[in-house]
């Protein structure tokens, strides 16, 4: 497997291990590792493959759960997100990690909701259910956005520190 594709699995599959830490509650790298792949994998089946399975075998160790399909989903949507935004333009990248944290707040509380049974089946039963998710979302926004900036700015540095890292994306 040549250097780059290493690098780039070997960071997603460190970002994964952070969700083993001690970390405070949403304060994970499942955002960032899924757009930093979508972004820098030019396969698309490898770029889908190593956060999906990087997130199943850290989810082994912290436990199954009924929302993970919904999990797993968003990090399909948010690994898309990144192919789309490409590796190279902030804006777009900070964007997409915004984007990638709303999109993870809204499908999987709305899991939570149908799911769980703690909320009335209504809409101010789901309104509810987003409401007491509100604290969760804030440290979700800012690990998305911490662990984006760190998986993108450090491959970033190494790119330009290795010559051989920056042969074709």
């Amino acid at each position: 497997m040549e250097l780059r594709i290493t690098t780039l699995i070997g960071m997603i599959a460190f970002a994964a291990i952070t969700r083993l830490l001690p970390h405070p509650p949403n304060f994970t790298a499942v955002t960032a590792m899924a757009l930093f792949a979508g972004a820098q994998i030019v396969d698309r089946r490898l770029a889908l493959l190593v956060p999906l399975v990087a997130v199943s075998l850290t989810d082994l160790v912290l436990g199954l759960h009924a929302g993970m399909l919904l999990v797993y989903v968003c990090v399909a949507a948010v690994v898309a997100m990144g192919a789309l935004t490409g590796p190279n333009q902030l804006s777009k990248i900070a964007g997409a990690s915004v984007a990638g944290s709303v999109l993870f707040f809204v499908v999987t509380n709305f899991g939570v909701w149908v799911q769980d049974g703690l909320y009335p089946a209504s809409l101010a039963g789901l309104a509810d259910c987003y409401v007491a998710a509100i604290p969760f979302f804030q440290t979700a926004l800012v690990g998305d956005l911490v662990f984006t900036a760190v998986l993108f700015g450090g491959y970033e540095v190494l790119r330009r520190t290795v010559p051989l890292l920056s042969s074709v994306r």
